[in-house]
């Protein structure tokens, strides 16, 4: 799948050319030799029709956190979900003692 893959830190920077990935597993490559205003640690890139990286259609492979997802409207930012924490994460998970029946020995 093609992502339109912008830096909305900074739109207007020296264009240079990137190779962006994502950190859940090898395959995780969103663009592949991509023009980008200049990413500097802590630029917020802005990745288009990102599908399992939206919410509904999102998981907790490899245990990890959904992120916060954020909402910009007018250039006003709004958080519209927080992020997961490691309570969210273990919420459903049932406890099961599967050497109960050799403890007796």
């Amino acid at each position: 799948a093609y992502h339109q893959i912008t830096n909305i830190s900074r739109p207007g920077g020296k264009p240079r050319i990137y190779t962006v990935v994502g950190y859940i597993c090898e395959t995780d490559t969103f663009g592949i030799n991509r023009k980008i205003s200049e990413i500097q640690e802590g630029d917020i890139l802005c990745l288009r029709n990102a599908g399992a990286y939206c919410f509904s259609m999102s998981s907790n492979y490899n245990s990890r956190f959904r992120p916060a997802e954020v909402l910009v409207h007018e250039g006003r930012a709004r958080l519209i979900r927080r992020r997961e924490t490691m309570e969210d994460l273990l919420r459903n998970q049932v406890e099961v003692d599967l050497f109960a029946s050799v403890s007796g020995k």
